[in-house]
């Protein structure tokens, strides 16, 4: 086991900066602890366990964080144009899709994307421009479709992209992480497309996405930092550096948290956290194939009915804004759970979290530094979080992490449907 100094916030910034991928997957491996020692294990009996791949994209993704952003801050002039068809007039609108997953990356982008650019962006199910287009988009005035995908294969982000690439008024930007997948081939053969293919070490091979999910996102908020690359470039870094201890001294009490005794679990998380929500809240129910139900909240709307399935089983996840008018609505509401007595035990992500919202039991997740960090921001920190509970409540039923869906209900990719238009 290294000692604190070798795993300290500098230290570890020197290895994620200056060093390969699998340099800092040794450090955390030989740091110890839970995550460490699954990780020390070799490749073959990961792989016997069934979580290779999944462990191994949770854990880089403090490395590929970095990597994203010093590849993506070169291409923010060419961004800066794609957005130019929807800012210049002030009239144009931003649609981030996708499907599961892909969509909430666009969920957590919204708010910071919106006050940014100063024009309306909206997170929209690629299923939804499938089926509804003309209540989903602008019927006048130009658009730009951002569309995230981690593999680019599923039935749905290829058919929006053919169907809405007729329309005159409507630009495209393509992210994912597959150079390989439908969906880039289709973007490269049309100028008219933006594309932006991340790292293959992002295109996740286990079933869940999460490094995929994660740096989505970041590519993602360079559109609203296309003026100041290198600020982008620092906040990655930043991210990273907190991310990395994240999974050094809360892995853990992680750990130990997925393991108690739970029947539910419940996210909440206001603005674009409450898209970390969402996704935090799928990755739960994905890797325990649906024996942990889930769902995901905000905090006022926990009181409108919702509550109501916050028993003595339920495990709250609550991700706490950085911002003081917002943690106090979350902080009211947290007091309201401990005072009825609702919830077995609760896991706060984020600084500075006030001594009267922790019961016995509960996990504080916080480290050095986050409280700088603005919700904006944060949404890929919490959804590391919920990955890593994921993956060792996965591993503490006895499931795969890199297949828990053995009975094949659900897949890597979506398997092909008909594509249905109107004539």
């Amino acid at each position: 086991m290294r000692s604190p100094s070798e795993t300290g916030p500098a230290a570890v910034e020197r290895t994620l900066q200056t060093a390969s991928v699998d340099d800092w997957l040794r450090l955390l491996a030989s740091a110890g602890g839970e995550l460490g020692t699954l990780l020390a294990d070799p490749p073959d009996e990961q792989s016997r366990r069934g979580y290779h791949h999944t462990l191994r994209e949770i854990a880089q993704q403090p490395f590929t964080w970095i990597e994203t952003a010093r590849n993506l801050a070169p291409r923010a002039g060419e961004l800066r144009s794609a957005l130019v068809h929807v800012t210049a007039s002030g009239r144009g609108v931003l649609a981030l899709t996708g499907s599961g997953s892909s969509l909430y990356a666009g969920e957590c982008l919204v708010p910071g994307l919106q006050a940014a650019l100063g024009i309306p962006v909206q997170a929209v199910a690629s299923g939804e421009l499938l089926t509804h287009p003309q209540g989903r988009l602008p019927r006048t005035g130009p658009c730009l479709v951002v569309s995230f995908a981690r593999s680019g294969n599923s039935p749905e982000s290829v058919a929006v992209l053919d169907g809405l690439r007729a329309e005159a008024s409507c630009r495209h930007l393509v992210i994912t992480c597959n150079r390989h997948g439908r969906l880039a081939a289709r973007a490269s053969a049309d100028p008219s497309v933006t594309t932006v293919i991340l790292d293959d070490k992002t295109c996740d091979r286990s079933l869940v996405m999460t490094s995929s999910f994660t740096n989505m996102v970041l590519a993602g908020r360079l559109l609203a930092l296309t003026d100041a690359p290198k600020d982008y470039e620092e906040r990655a870094l930043r991210l990273a550096g907190l991310a990395a201890q994240v999974l050094l001294r809360h892995g853990d009490g992680l750990a130990a948290a997925a393991r108690a005794d739970l029947r539910s679990a419940v996210y909440l998380g206001s603005g674009g956290r409450h898209g970390s929500a969402r996704e935090a809240a799928l990755k739960m129910l994905e890797m325990t194939g649906g024996q942990v139900m889930t769902f995901p909240e905000t905090y006022l709307g926990l009181r409108h009915g919702p509550m109501a399935a916050v028993d003595d089983g339920a495990l709250v996840v609550c991700f706490l804004s950085a911002d003081d008018v917002v943690r106090a609505y979350e902080a009211d509401l947290v007091r309201e759970l401990k005072r009825k007595g609702l919830g077995a035990r609760k896991v706060l992500v984020g600084a500075n979290v006030p001594e009267d919202l922790v019961s016995p039991g509960d996990l504080v997740v916080d480290v050095p530094g986050l409280g700088a960090v603005d919700d904006d921001d944060a949404t890929i920190l919490d959804v590391l979080v919920g990955q890593t509970l994921a993956f060792f409540r996965c591993m503490a039923i006895g499931l795969r992490p890199d297949s828990p869906s053995d009975d094949g209900v659900i897949s890597r990719v979506v398997e092909s449907f008909a594509i249905h238009r109107r004539t």
